[in-house]
């Protein structure tokens, strides 16, 4: 046999061998792919993920009963404004609660007028003006807030206008002074709790993110 040939059949027999050794490894899956996934183990997947996206809203359930009209009202805020959170509206309530009552309590409301709607404004203007006429002053410290929940809401398509009624129980010492500085009521350590119901007001999905109190109760 002729060199030439004797070199072909060689070169022949190293390429067969080289294709049946790659086929043997490539046609391997085990330690190199992990085994397809059964389907329904797919379908089971999917079914749980649109469970927790069509959940019930945490942030409006645990302030008020799932279905309530409170809570409609609540999601209706949150379509006309996506950005709504209830639970950082409490936030804003807790500190807004403390700001206003204790402006009124010292007798200057300058600070938090544009945070009062016109009548609420007058209504508490007409008590500091009374205690001045009367020659009494305040003096309170606000020791903390015992409590704070969402009471009621409601929300008006046509105006866009979103309400959320509060209640609030703060904790603070106050006295009341006469004109010649004597204690009348009240005590500088006793802790006494104040109790009111009020109700913000504000458009949702404007530009303005303030609410307003429009009304107050206890």
């Amino acid at each position: 046999m002729n060199s030439p040939i004797l070199q072909l059949l060689v070169l022949a027999g190293i390429a067969v061998f080289l294709i049946l050794r790659l086929r043997s490894v490539l046609g391997s899956r085990e330690g190199f792919e992990k085994p397809p996934v059964p389907v329904s183990s797919q379908t089971r997947r999917r079914s749980d993920f649109e469970v927790i996206e069509g959940g019930p809203d945490r942030d409006i359930t645990d302030h008020v009963e799932e279905g309530s009209d409170e809570a409609l009202a609540l999601a209706e805020m949150k379509r006309a404004e996506p950005s709504f959170s209830v639970s950082e509206f409490l936030q804003g309530a807790r500190g807004a609660y403390e700001m206003i009552l204790m402006a009124f309590e010292n007798g200057d409301l300058s600070d938090v007028k544009p945070f009062l709607a016109d009548d609420v404004y007058e209504a508490f203007q007409s008590v500091i003006d009374d205690r001045e006429a009367k020659g009494l002053t305040i003096e309170a410290t606000f020791v903390g807030l015992a409590e704070i929940s969402l009471r009621d809401a409601a929300f008006d398509e046509a105006t866009r206008e979103g309400e959320v009624t509060v209640r609030f129980v703060g904790e603070l010492t106050s006295v009341v002074r006469d004109k010649a500085g004597d204690i009348v009521e009240g005590s500088t350590t006793e802790i006494k709790r104040q109790r009111d119901i009020w109700t913000f007001a504000r458009q949702m999905g404007t530009g303005d993110p303030n609410w307003q109190l429009v009304a107050t109760g206890e």
